[in-house]
């Protein structure tokens, strides 16, 4: 065991974040830490660093180990360069591979007595052995190689860390912990400023990596390859699940389940006690009214449920087109598009389909977001043809969001907009993308990347587009955002075409893909896995998948193969739902049947109950009459059909309260 967490409590300004976290992991472990924004996340690696101190807990790492942190915010000496900066976390190795090459220049060196060569070969030898073990021989390549596989190409290596962006910076500070190699790497959204290929690059790093790795990310196909562990904050407790994030996903979904099923099988229960104790006390009967007392005490003692906790951060999305297109929804000819000498692509054919979900992925750079502004027409192609099909009502997500005005209050923001909204609507709408009391009078300028995320997608929302050209829509929002952004686009009737580098959401929701590289477009028709399938398979012709030529934007085999494994795919999940549906149908009806029945039964003992009632009440009121009263053979009548119907009573008042109880359990059922 490397890290060991234990009773771990953290608030701020009265407010409990983290309460009573404990966890360990070993030497190897990949731990992921999930949670909605602000579950304590970064609080937790801020503790783990000793940035922080915990209000209660204890955190245990061994003396010797080696523990670093990628931040949001990084120290750098901004005057190295790009390659010096990276390579100077390994000072020691540089120092030994000095001294190294000192004594080599000293065993040249002429007029050494023999017992001082021999002192220099000892020296040099030793020295050696330990910078080999080190692999300080590789040092230089090991530098390159990560530089490389994080975005930096061989030509940037000599620039000065001053002039790089905040995502170059970013990039940069995730290189010099990965050549660090601690025993405990900390990363908190490594992926960011990455692309794809980046990622895919980090996560066999990361995979192949012999140390124990803690990744806060929002990245789900990332956590997918490396997790080995879940650790998932929620309303400040944590729960450890085995596996990778999906494992973690599903088995979270079916405990939440449980635990709400619990929770309102609970409540049922404790409702259901108290009906029965008030119609025990309504039969009036000192039997009745000591059995209620009796119940009334196993009810106090009864263990009460607690109530899940509720997650009421999910905004609600649904895209719904104000009419259809018609089935041609796009088509692009011969597409051209160059700044200054860089040439991103040219001669592009595409043809866009009604309800088609097509992602657009490729390095950093290469031209995606420049094909959606010119498709939207933001940009003007340097040659060739945009054409929407018949009644495409096309809108734009901009990653930037330089739709929105920054001096608008986010009321204001769609009252501009949509002037024929009333505030109510207007405020009913912000509140189902989580803008609520005086947050609908900040000004979006002030407001955080994921807010204006959110509010943009309410103005997407509210355009009734039948074409969402999206530019990457997930960035900025967490994951629960994310998947109901996912479930909204499936669900979409109409087209989308977006850019994005989530992986996880690609596979969620493509139906087609479009890889740009090296000016070219490539199709894939399928998800995200299916892309990855091709790409490796060496009998797939990427040069008849290109999109360059006339009528050739898919290859005919690559159609065909993909179309049919989908055909399939649907046709086995048709059978598979259409038995399901019958099965489920006959068991419903054979249900509600038995449950028809018990509930027949309870009726029918709560009639008799209430007949006998009557008349036990009735022979009481004849047996006071004075003609009855001095009528023996009558009062003897009278009191063995009492009798007769008390002892009935008690038996239906058993029944009564056998037949509620094994109601309430097949209702819970």
């Amino acid at each position: 065991m490397i890290l060991s967490v234990n009773g771990l409590c953290k608030s701020y300004d009265g407010v409990d974040i983290l309460k009573d976290v404990s966890f360990h992991i070993e030497e190897n472990d990949k731990l992921a830490v999930t949670g909605i924004n602000g579950a304590g996340k970064s609080t937790l690696l801020r503790l783990i660093m000793r940035e922080e101190e915990p209000d209660q807990g204890s955190i245990v790492v061994p003396k010797s180990t080696v523990m670093a942190y990628l931040s949001q915010s990084q120290d750098m000496d901004l005057k190295n360069t790009i390659y010096d900066e990276v390579i100077s976390v390994k000072a020691e190795l540089l120092s030994m591979e000095e001294e190294i090459r000192r004594l080599e220049r000293e065993m040249q060196a002429e007029g050494k007595s023999e017992e001082e060569l021999s002192r220099i070969y000892d020296r040099y030898a030793e020295l050696s052995h330990e910078f080999e073990l080190s692999e300080g021989y590789s040092l230089r390549s090991r530098v390159a190689g990560i530089l490389k596989g994080l975005g930096f190409s061989e030509d940037e290596f000599g620039k000065k860390a001053a002039t790089l962006s905040g995502g170059q910076k970013t990039r940069l500070a995730l290189a010099r912990l990965l050549l660090l190699e601690p025993q405990i790497l900390l990363l908190d959204e490594p992926t960011n400023h990455l692309d794809i290929e980046s990622v895919a690059w980090l996560e066999n790093y990361l995979r192949s990596y012999r140390r124990a790795v803690i990744i806060v990310s929002h990245d789900r196909y990332f956590l997918d390859k490396i997790a080995g562990k879940v650790l998932d904050i929620d309303g400040g407790r944590a729960r450890l699940y085995l596996g990778n994030y999906t494992a973690f996903a599903e088995k979270k979904a079916a405990i939440r389940k449980d635990m709400m099923k619990a929770y309102l099988n609970n409540q049922a229960e404790i409702k259901r006690q108290q009906e029965v104790i008030e119609k025990l006390k309504s039969f009036n009967r000192e039997k009745s009214i000591k059995r209620a007392e009796s119940r009334e005490k196993m009810l106090q003692k009864m263990e009460r449920v607690e109530k899940p906790f509720d997650i009421d951060d999910a905004m609600k999305l649904h895209f719904k087109p104000r009419r259809q297109s018609g089935n041609d929804v796009l088509t692009v000819t011969g597409l051209s598009k160059a700044f200054s000498e860089k040439k991103l692509f040219s001669d592009v054919d595409i043809d866009i389909k009604r309800g088609e979900k097509l992602a657009i992925i490729g390095p950093n750079g290469t031209g995606k977001t420049t094909l959606l502004k010119i498709i939207f027409g933001l940009l003007p192609a340097d040659s060739g043809e945009v054409e929407f099909g018949s009644r495409v009502e096309p809108a734009y997500y901009d990653q930037e969001h330089h739709e929105l005005d920054p001096q608008n209050t986010v009321f204001e923001e769609i009252s501009d907009a949509y002037p024929q909204m009333t505030n109510t609507e207007i405020r009913n709408l912000l509140a189902s993308f989580l803008f609520t009391g005086d947050d609908v009078f900040k000004l979006v300028g002030e407001l955080s990347g994921g807010e204006q995320g959110r509010l943009s997608l309410s103005k997407l929302m509210l355009s009734r587009a039948n074409l969402l050209l999206l530019d990457e829509p997930t960035n900025h929002l967490d994951i629960t955002s994310k998947e109901i952004l996912e479930e909204a686009i499936r669900n979409y009737e109409g087209t989308v075409i977006y850019v994005s580098h989530d992986r996880y959401f690609i596979n969620r929701t493509a139906t087609r893909i479009l890889e740009l590289n090296e000016g070219n477009f490539v199709n894939y028709i399928g998800n995200y896995d299916y892309y990855l399938e091709k790409k490796a398979d060496p009998d797939f012709d990427k040069d008849k998948a290109l999109s360059g030529g006339p009528g050739r934007s898919v290859s005919r085999d690559e159609k065909k193969d993909g179309l049919a494994l989908s055909t399939e795919r649907l046709r086995d999940q048709i059978r598979e739902e259409s038995t399901r549906q019958k099965l489920s149908f006959e068991e419903q009806k054979q249900r509600r049947s038995m449950l028809k029945r018990m509930r027949d039964a309870i009726a029918s003992y709560e009639k008799e109950i209430h007949g006998l009632e009557q008349r036990c009440f009735e022979i009481d009121e004849l047996m006071t009459h004075e003609e009855i009263a001095v009528n023996s053979a009558k009062l003897n009548e009278l009191s063995r059909e009492r009798e007769g119907h008390e002892a009935r009573l008690n038996e239906l008042y058993e029944l009564w309260e056998q037949a509620s109880e094994e109601l309430s359990e097949a209702e819970n059922e």
